[in-house]
C-alpha cells in the first residue's frame, strides 16, 4: 500500500519530487539498521544488508522513482557513516558485482516498467479522448433523433388532423357545428390562440365571420360580425393570396378588432372550391409571432380540405332547404286542395265588384303592400290570388296564413319558422311561411288579430326584408310581396291601441275595400247560376231551373255572412233538390241575423218588399205545389215530404206554421204571386260586361 501511494505522488511535480527523495534515504537507512541489528546475530553482514536495500529499492522502484544510482549512492555514504571501514573492506567484490548486476536488472526492469507504464497512459488518453469524441458524437445523434422525433411526431399530429377533418366532412353535414369542430382542432395543433372561418352572406354577398374558436375572446370578434370592406379577409378573398402579418406593424386601424381582442399575428388563406371562391381561413396568435412558410404550405392543405367541407355542407343545406321547402309546400298545397272550395271565378258584373277589379289591375304589377278590407265572406283571397296572378311573381309560391286561426306563440313559428330545440316540441328545424313564399307573395288574412308583441318582427320584415327564425341568430333574407286582409277598423285600433300605428302605415299603402254582397245583389244570380252548376257537377246531378220568385227571395234577403254564405246555401239546396228544380230552404235564411255593419243604408235607396213576409209565400208555395205534385200525400217515398227532402213531422210543422190546412189538393191555392214561372239557371249568362277573373 505504501508504495502505491508513494508512486502516486511521483506524477505529480515540485514538492512530490523531495518528497520521493527523502523517502527513499529513509528507506536505506531502514535497511542499514535492519542489518546492522542483524548482525550482531553473526549474520553475513554485507549479503544481508545489500539484500536488505535491494529490496527496498525493488519496493521504491516499483513506483517511479529516482533510480538506483541515486539509492546506491546514498547507501554507500550511510555505510560510510555507521559501518566500520573493516567491515566495508572485508566485502569482496564478487558480492559487489552480483549486487550491481542485481541493481542493473531491477533498474532495467523498472525503465521497462516506466515506459510500458507510459505507453498505456499515452493508450489510456488517446482512448478516452477517442470515448469522449464518441460520447459527442452519441450525444449529437441522439439530439438528431429527439428532432427527427419531434417532427415526425409534428408530422404525424398534422396527418392526424387532415384524418379527422377527413372525418368530419363525412360525419357532419351541419356547416356551423362543422367548422366549429375545424376551427378547434386547428387552433390546438398549429398552437395559435383563435381560428374563423369567414364566409359570404348568401343574400347580401358581405363577409360575414361564420364560426369562431377563441376560448379568450372578449366580444370583440364573434360569430356573424360582418368584416369590413378594407379588411384583410376581404383583400384576401379578392387577391386570392395566402397573407400572413403582425398585427400593429403589418397593417394599420382596419383591423382594430383584433388588437382589441390582443391578438398579434395572423394569417389568411383562401378557401377554394373547384369552381370558386367559398370563404377565407384566419388563423391569429397572443404572440407576436408571424406564421413560416411551413405553417403556411401545411395550412395550404388544411384550407383545401376545410374548402371540401364548407362546399358539400353548402350543398347539402341547400338542397336540405329546397328538401324542406318543397316539403312545407306539399303539404301547404295539400292543405289548400282539401279547404279550398274550387271556385276560382270572380262572378259578377255590378258596377262595385267593377271599381274594385279595376285597383286590382292597377296595384298588380308592382311589388306595394296591399290591404284588403272587407266582411267575412266577401271574398279577400280571391282578390288577393287575383293579385299575385296578375303580378310578375305569378310563377312562384303563393302562400296564405289565416292569423285569427293560430294562438300567439304558434302563429310566430308559423309565420318565422323557428330552430331546433328553440322551445319544447321544437324536435327539428322548421321554416316559415315568410321563407316558404320567398320570391312569391303571403296572403295574411285577418291581419288584425296579429299580437301587439309580434307585430315589430313584422314591421322589421316590411322595413328591412329580413328576420331571424324562433329561437335562431342567423338574419334571413327574403323577397316576398306582402298582401294582408281584414274585416275589422284598424285606424280604430290604432286609436285604441290595439294595433301599432307605425304597422298601419306600412301596410296601408294601398287600400281595396271589397262591397258587401247586399251591395251587389244584381251579381246574385250570376252567383246562384255559378254555385249550382258546381256542385251540381260534383254531385252528379242535374239542376237546371230555379223559380223566380226563389231568385227574388235571394236577391232581397241581406246576406250577412255575404258570399260563403250563399255558397253554403246553394250547395245545401242542390244536396235537397231530387228534380231538376233547385230547392231552397228558404226558412233557413230567417234566423240569421245582420252583423252591425249591414245595418248602414245602402249605396242607393231602394223601396223593397219586406224579405222575410217573401220568404213565407216562397216557402208556402213550395209546399203546396210538393202536395199537388205527390197527389196530397205527405209521407212516403214520393210524398210531399220527400219530395222536399224533409222528415214528415218536419213538414206537417211547416205547414201548420203557414197555415197550410190538409185540405184536398184540388182546394188549395197559391198565393197571387205567380209562383208557376221559374227561370231556367243556364239562361242566368253573364253579358258582355260581366266581369270574370280566372284565379
Amino acid at each position: 500500500m505504501f508504495p502505491f501511494r508513494i508512486s502516486r505522488f511521483s506524477v505529480r511535480p515540485g514538492s512530490a519530487v523531495v518528497l520521493r527523495y527523502g523517502t527513499g534515504i529513509v528507506s536505506v537507512a531502514i535497511s542499514l539498521g535492519i542489518a546492522l541489528f542483524l548482525r550482531h546475530d553473526n549474520l553475513p553482514h554485507p549479503f544481508i544488508s545489500f539484500s536488505l536495500a535491494a529490496i527496498a529499492v525493488t519496493f521504491w522502484s516499483a513506483g517511479t522513482g529516482p533510480g538506483l544510482v541515486a539509492l546506491l549512492l546514498s547507501y554507500l555514504a550511510l555505510s560510510a557513516l555507521f559501518v566500520p571501514g573493516k567491515i566495508l573492506g572485508s566485502s569482496s567484490e564478487p558480492y559487489l558485482a552480483f549486487y550491481g548486476i542485481f541493481g542493473t536488472a531491477v533498474s532495467w526492469f523498472s525503465t521497462s516498467r516506466r515506459r510500458a507504464e507510459r505507453l498505456l497512459t499515452r493508450a489510456r488518453d488517446h482512448l478516452e479522448s477517442r470515448v469522449a469524441e464518441r460520447t459527442r458524437e452519441l450525444e449529437q445523434s441522439n439530439e438528431e433523433l429527439q428532432g427527427t422525433h419531434a417532427k415526425l411526431q409534428h408530422e404525424k399530429d398534422r396527418l392526424k388532423l387532415l384524418l379527422d377533418l377527413n372525418n368530419s366532412i363525412v360525419s357532419k353535414l351541419d356547416l356551423r357545428d362543422l367548422l366549429r369542430d375545424i376551427s378547434a382542432s386547428v387552433r390546438r395543433l398549429m398552437q395559435c390562440d383563435a381560428v374563423g372561418v369567414t364566409l359570404p352572406d348568401p343574400e347580401t354577398g358581405e363577409l360575414k365571420l361564420f364560426a369562431l374558436d377563441f376560448p379568450g375572446a372578449k366580444g370583440f370578434l364573434r360569430e356573424e360580425m360582418t368584416r369590413p370592406s378594407g379588411s384583410l379577409a376581404n383583400k384576401a378573398f379578392s387577391t386570392g393570396d395566402p397573407m400572413t402579418f403582425i398585427i400593429g406593424q403589418d397593417v394599420g386601424t382596419v383591423e382594430a378588432d383584433f388588437g382589441r381582442e390582443g391578438l398579434q399575428s395572423a394569417c389568411w388563406l383562401l378557401l377554394i372550391s373547384r369552381t370558386r371562391v367559398l370563404g377565407v381561413l384566419g388563423l391569429s396568435r397572443l404572440q407576436a409571432i408571424r406564421f413560416s412558410q411551413e405553417d403556411v404550405h401545411f395550412l395550404t392543405q388544411v384550407a383545401t380540405q376545410v374548402a371540401i367541407a364548407v362546399e358539400n355542407a353548402l350543398s347539402y343545406r341547400k338542397i336540405s332547404q329546397l328538401s324542406d321547402k318543397l316539403a312545407q309546400e306539399k303539404l301547404y298545397l295539400e292543405d289548400e286542395i282539401r279547404s279550398e272550395a274550387n271556385f276560382e271565378e270572380i262572378v259578377g258584373k255590378s258596377q262595385a265588384l267593377h271599381r274594385v277589379l279595376k285597383l286590382v289591375e292597377t296595384v298588380a304589377p308592382t311589388d306595394s303592400t296591399v290591404l284588403i278590407f272587407g266582411e267575412t265572406g266577401t271574398g279577400k283571397e280571391l282578390i288577393a290570388r287575383a293579385i299575385h296572378d296578375l303580378s310578375s311573381r305569378s310563377s312562384n309560391t303563393f302562400v296564405r296564413l289565416n292569423c285569427a286561426a293560430l294562438p300567439a306563440g304558434l302563429l310566430e313559428s308559423e309565420l318565422f319558422g323557428h330552430e331546433k330545440g328553440a322551445f319544447t316540441g321544437a324536435i327539428a328545424q322548421r321554416i316559415g311561411r315568410l321563407e316558404l313564399a320567398n320570391h312569391g307573395t303571403i296572403f295574411l288574412d285577418e291581419i288584425g288579430e296579429i299580437p301587439l308583441e309580434l307585430q315589430p318582427k313584422l314591421l322589421r320584415v316590411l322595413q328591412e326584408r329580413d328576420f331571424e327564425r324562433l329561437g335562431g341568430t342567423r338574419t334571413i333574407r327574403t323577397d316576398v310581396r306582402l298582401i294582408a286582409a281584414t274585416n275589422r277598423d284598424l285606424a280604430a285600433m290604432v286609436q285604441e291601441q290595439k294595433f301599432r300605428a307605425d304597422l298601419f302605415f306600412r301596410l296601408n299603402v294601398f287600400p281595396v275595400e271589397l262591397p258587401p254582397l247586399r251591395e251587389r245583389a244584381e251579381d246574385i244570380p250570376l252567383l246562384v247560376r255559378h254555385f249550382a252548376e258546381e256542385f251540381s257537377r260534383r254531385m252528379g246531378r242535374k239542376v237546371e231551373a230555379i223559380s223566380s220568385q226563389t231568385m227574388n227571395a235571394l236577391r232581397e234577403y241581406q246576406w250577412p255572412g255575404n258570399i260563403r254564405e250563399l255558397q253554403n246555401i246553394i250547395e245545401r239546396s242542390v244536396i235537397l233538390s231530387s228534380g231538376p228544380s233547385l230547392n231552397v230552404p228558404m226558412a233557413e235564411l230567417h234566423p240569421l241575423a245582420m252583423p252591425a255593419s249591414a245595418n248602414k243604408a245602402p249605396a242607393k235607396s231602394t223601396r223593397r218588399t219586406p224579405v222575410r213576409s217573401i220568404l213565407a209565400e216562397v216557402d208556402r208555395n213550395q209546399i203546396i205545389g210538393a202536395l199537388k205534385g205527390a197527389g196530397g200525400r205527405i209521407g212516403g217515398p214520393s210524398g210531399a215530404a220527400a219530395r222536399l227532402g224533409l222528415k214528415r213531422t218536419t213538414f206537417i210543422t211547416r205547414m201548420k206554421k203557414l197555415g197550410i190546412s190538409p185540405s184536398p189538393v184540388s182546394q188549395l191555392k197559391m198565393d197571387s204571386t205567380d209562383t208557376s214561372g221559374t227561370s231556367d239557371i243556364s239562361t242566368v249568362q253573364n253579358s258582355p260586361s260581366d266581369i270574370t277573373s280566372s284565379e
